[in-house]
């Protein structure tokens, strides 16, 4: 079904567009990256209802749905967003569950969801399968750390003016990993109804 045309929507129209130019056949998994002030979690809701408009099979999940419980991260590091940042995401089953078998194609079972993000606490899984070519967008802070940056086929990375001083945890994010650098595009989402492609000079 289409969506009403807005600059919002014929902004994300672009990049869908752009996207499955790139990575049309097969299965595709698109990266968000940027804090929650950045409206990261409705952008890439936005740009899976936009993926669809042609009959897409798009699957959607986040990277807070596959946080280890506060119990099983590094308990030296005593601020909670460098936890997070530093041990707080369970990439083996990330890539266990989700990732290789969303890969494999056929008739291969993924689970979007492991645990809450709220208590840490198992799902109980539910299992999905896609046909041969289909999209995964999937949204995170801190989602082009380097263990999984080479999940992605493509990777978007949000940024906003004037919102709130940045955390210790996304302020060490900018310095360590650069994510700018290596993403495969970087949005101004400053107005979310009216979001910008940054061209940025890597030479």
């Amino acid at each position: 079904m289409k969506l009403v045309s807005t600059p919002r929507t014929d902004f994300l129209r672009s990049l869908a567009a752009e996207i499955m130019h790139n990575y049309g056949r097969g299965r595709t998994i698109v990266a968000v990256d940027g804090t929650e002030a950045s409206g990261r979690a409705d952008f890439a809701d936005q740009l899976a209802e936009v993926l669809r408009e042609d009959g897409r099979h798009v699957f959607r999940a986040s990277m807070r749905d596959f946080q280890r419980a506060a119990n099983e991260q590094d308990s030296s590091e005593p601020d909670t967003q460098m936890r997070l940042y530093r041990s707080g995401l369970d990439d083996s089953a990330l890539r266990r569950v989700l990732v290789e078998p969303f890969r494999l194609g056929g008739s291969a079972g993924f689970v979007l969801r492991q645990r809450d993000p709220q208590s840490g606490e198992w799902i109980q899984p539910s299992w999905h399968t896609a046909p041969h070519d289909a999209v995964l967008v999937l949204d995170g802070e801190f989602v082009n750390r380097p263990d999984v940056h080479d999940l992605w086929s493509y990777s978007v990375l949000l940024e906003t003016t004037g919102t709130a001083a940045q955390t210790p945890a996304a302020a060490a994010y900018l310095v360590e990993v650069s994510p700018r650098d290596i993403v495969t595009a970087v949005i101004d989402n400053t107005d979310p109804a009216a979001p910008l492609r940054r061209f940025l000079d890597r030479c």
